[in-house]
């Protein structure tokens, strides 16, 4: 039985399935679900197991079903790294689940994974997709969650945006900072520029910014100069595809009118200043065409990340860099 995230989010209570299985990148809405799950079970006995373990030993999980007390509380179970490879196990041990509680919690699963299609298919058991988030949604979690805030303008949102692309995790984390040093709940802008760590973050816009330019050798200094995290990943790709999609949006306003200037100030949400002289030099290089093939290429990297456990993800970086300032010199007419 499939549930929408967005649903659940509002009340995780819906779900009164014994097992239930959560799959998806969105790694940061799956730890929100994994919180509030804990919070709606909070008085009973809370077993946390990775599918590893209980495919070296199945009798783990079974043993923990089986051993019941009449003085215990009532378990619940939260399996982390499911894949197809524990669906035999869950058929087994089906019958033996009275009033247990089993939450799977998997990375991204195709449409033809045994798990996902059992999961979808079945009366018995839920399952709810985990997508990644945009910028819509992750605007309306960050309002939400600074609602008790004083001064949060549009410019605010924009910049913790910019700090954390669109990962909900990293919002989150954000978020506690910013509850923590803040306890007049009254912003600012200056004191909230202190608080974030931005640097790494600054320098790879500078990166991603001069690549987009097609200006090569700012574009090789950076790279070596550049600090690639292994977390920020998803970061850094994200920060690339809004580049991406504003230069899309140009292309799409040029329709109506010719001047660069005053397209850029009627876009929404509103560019930063600064950056407008960086956004004009990168329209000169970009069309309705190669962006699209810039996204593509982006796609393939975020695939690549996302599903290859032993590949050089910084590496991936590094070389979409380098195609990205290769193709931003290309001709217009290609």
């Amino acid at each position: 039985m499939i549930f929408k995230s967005y649903i659940l989010e509002k009340n995780t209570n819906l779900i009164n399935q014994n097992i239930f299985l959560f799959y998806g990148e969105n790694e940061g809405l799956k730890q929100e679900f994994k919180k509030k799950l804990k919070e709606d079970h909070k008085n009973k006995e809370i077993i946390k197991l990775f599918q590893e373990d209980i495919l070296k030993n199945k009798d783990i999980l079974i043993n923990e079903i089986l051993n019941k007390s009449l003085f215990e509380e009532k378990k619940v179970f939260f399996i982390d790294q499911a894949n197809d490879k524990i669906l035999q196990i869950l058929e087994e041990i089906e019958n033996y689940i009275q009033e247990e509680i089993i939450f799977l919690f998997s990375d991204i699963l195709e449409k033809k994974s045994k798990l996902r299609i059992y999961f979808e298919k079945s009366k018995n058991y839920g399952v709810t997709a985990c997508y990644q988030d945009n910028e819509i949604s992750i605007k309306t979690i960050i309002s939400d969650k600074l609602k008790s805030f004083q001064n949060i303008t549009p410019e605010i949102i924009n910049y913790i945006i910019q700090n954390t692309g669109l990962d909900r995790m990293k919002i989150n984390n954000e978020i506690t900072k910013i509850e923590s040093c803040f306890d007049n709940k009254e912003m600012n802008i200056k004191k909230l520029e202190s608080l974030l760590n931005i640097k790494n973050n600054d320098d790879f816009s500078k990166l991603k910014d001069e690549a987009l330019k097609g200006n090569k050798i700012k574009t090789n200094r950076l790279l070596a100069d550049t600090v690639f995290e292994v977390e920020n990943n998803i970061y850094y790709l994200n920060s690339i595809n809004q580049t991406i999609n504003r230069l899309n949006q140009i292309e799409d306003l040029k329709k109506n009118d010719i001047n660069i200037e005053s397209i850029i100030m009627s876009l929404k949400p509103p560019v930063f200043w600064k950056d407008k002289p960086i956004l004009i030099e990168q329209t000169k290089k970009w069309n309705k065409n190669k962006l699209q093939k810039a996204l593509d290429k982006t796609f393939k990297v975020e695939l690549a990340i996302k599903t290859n456990t032993t590949i050089k993800k910084d590496l991936l970086i590094k070389n979409l860099i380098i195609e990205l300032c290769s193709s931003a010199n290309d001709s217009l007419a290609s």
